[in-house]
């Protein structure tokens, strides 16, 4: 069971990375990305070729990134130039990157035992609890910045972005290409921690970031303590955790995407009817004010 945890946790961890990209255009942009199932593998495949070209396996992580971004700078192109809608947009570039991804290395599965990731020779817990970190403490920081502030604004109130004098098609590219890169560097850590790369780690891997970021939204969700951010890493967390719990309780893993798919069923509809609970509960209160004075 102790292995069981450790495990989900160690995934939960890579996860969130994934979900902290996903957030950026689901949340904070308010707009769909499905490219995200193309930019996972993208970013395996990414890393992959660069550690077999001989190169060391954290500037292979870190160019996984950078090369990812240039998914959303896809996506934003088609959104923002040629008028095609965020979710077709977003359909397109993963279908793109499914050819890209095959020509990467000339195969859809590249077993990287033979070569040496981030995680040689250390604790694999500990890395990635300090990777994440990192990528949590830059992203609330880039969020403070003026950019991080319009790039919300954008995703609340362009006609606001754009009265500033800003573009606000400048800041969903940035967001689209942060997004990204990030999902891509969630690959590029998966494909080490597992051994390989292989075509189908994009197959539904939206659903996996959604999930995550939902599960995050029913912790204290009005707290000022917990950031949005870390909400999120929590929520990749348990979403591994009860995942972990259903295969170690014998649930076939070819009914793991059913299972995922009834989670995140379950936490929508707890955060849609736990929302209109209280605003009945605020409503019947403020009535029997009103009725008492």
């Amino acid at each position: 069971m102790n292995t069981l945890i450790i495990t989900s946790i160690e995934q939960g961890l890579i996860f969130a990375v994934l979900a902290m990209g996903v957030f950026l255009t689901y949340k904070i942009l308010d707009m769909p990305d499905l490219s995200v199932e193309g930019t996972f593998p993208f970013g395996a495949f990414l890393f992959a070729r660069f550690v077999s070209m001989g190169i060391h396996p954290i500037i292979s992580t870190l160019m996984a990134f950078g090369f990812g971004t240039l998914a959303g700078l896809c996506t934003a192109t088609l959104f923002t130039k040629l008028k095609i809608k965020p979710i077709l947009a977003g359909i397109l570039t993963m279908t793109i990157l499914y050819s890209v991804n095959l020509k990467t290395n000339g195969k859809s599965n590249v077993p990287l035992f033979n070569y040496s990731s981030i995680f040689h020779k250390g604790s694999i817990l500990l890395i990635l609890i300090v990777i994440v970190l990192l990528i949590k403490i830059i992203l609330d920081l880039f969020l403070k910045t003026e950019t991080g502030y319009l790039l919300i604004a954008t995703g609340d109130n362009e006609s606001l972005v754009r009265s500033l004098g800003e573009s606000s098609n400048k800041y969903k590219l940035i967001g689209l290409m942060l997004a990204n890169g990030l999902v891509a560097l969630s690959g590029a850590l998966m494909a080490q921690y597992q051994g390989f790369a292989d075509m189908t780690m994009g197959n539904s891997i939206i659903v996996v970031a959604l999930a995550s970021i939902i599960i995050g939204d029913t912790i204290r969700k009005n707290s000022q303590i917990l950031k949005n951010t870390t909400r999120v890493i929590i929520g990749a967390i348990i979403y591994k955790l009860i995942g972990g719990i259903a295969i170690d309780l014998g649930l076939n893993p070819n009914d793991l995407r059913a299972v995922n798919a009834l989670i995140v069923i379950i936490f929508i509809s707890y955060n849609n009817f736990a929302a209109d609970f209280f605003k009945f509960g605020k409503s019947k209160g403020g009535e029997q004010i009103a009725k008492n004075n």
